[in-house]
């Protein structure tokens, strides 16, 4: 009964700490996502075309929008272009206000050809700070590109909303793959991360 008490000690600690400055004893490496492998890329791409192809396709059939040419506005083309960049942007941006807000720690961000990131290099994330950094950006945009799809009442305008929010949840493709990992494969709270950015890495005990 004594250990089993301590373990509880243990357990209600890792819930209030948020990281780990150094990889604790007993932890290994359990399952890496490098977003910087061929093979990872290929598999984020396509997810990512596919999840946005079904959106936009079932956005179609909702809204369905008549007569492009005729209502055609070289002006809204050019604001999807930029609020297409902008979001980019700001998705990386959100995950890290969330790892500040979760840590306080210093951030890395960049991009390579295939992927923009946000990370916190220097640390091990306990399972419940790094959830919360991971699903930021999917439940903060979420509502900003679904709800003026319902204001609008230009078909059209509701179709380029829908093409943004088509665009948003293909990018968290990659945020969502690592949120399933934590549901079905990596459910204890002592489950740490390591995210440089482009390379997620999970330790258990």
């Amino acid at each position: 009964m004594p250990h089993c008490g301590i373990l509880h000690i243990q357990r209600r600690n890792i819930m209030k700490k948020s990281y780990e400055t150094e990889l604790p004893e007993g932890y290994s490496e359990a399952y890496t996502v490098d977003a910087k492998k061929g093979k990872t890329v290929l598999l984020m791409n396509l997810a990512c075309f596919a999840i946005t192809a079904a959106v936009i396709a079932i956005a179609w059939l909702i809204i369905k929008p008549k007569n492009y040419f005729e209502n055609y506005d070289f002006l809204h083309s050019i604001i999807l272009i930029v609020a297409m960049l902008l979001y980019i942007v700001l998705h990386e941006l959100t995950h890290g206000a969330a790892y500040k807000l979760t840590t306080g720690r210093k951030l890395t961000f960049g991009f390579t050809l295939s992927v923009a990131y946000c990370g916190v290099p220097d640390i091990y994330v306990y399972r419940k700070a790094a959830m919360t950094a991971l699903l930021a950006p999917f439940v903060v945009f979420t509502p900003v590109f679904l709800i003026p799809s319902f204001l609008f009442a230009n078909a059209w305008d509701k179709f380029y909303c829908a093409v943004l929010l088509a665009m948003h949840i293909g990018g968290c493709a990659g945020d969502l793959y690592d949120t399933i990992l934590y549901i079905f494969k990596f459910r204890s709270p002592d489950t740490l991360m390591r995210d440089t950015g482009p390379k997620q890495t999970f330790y258990t005990k």
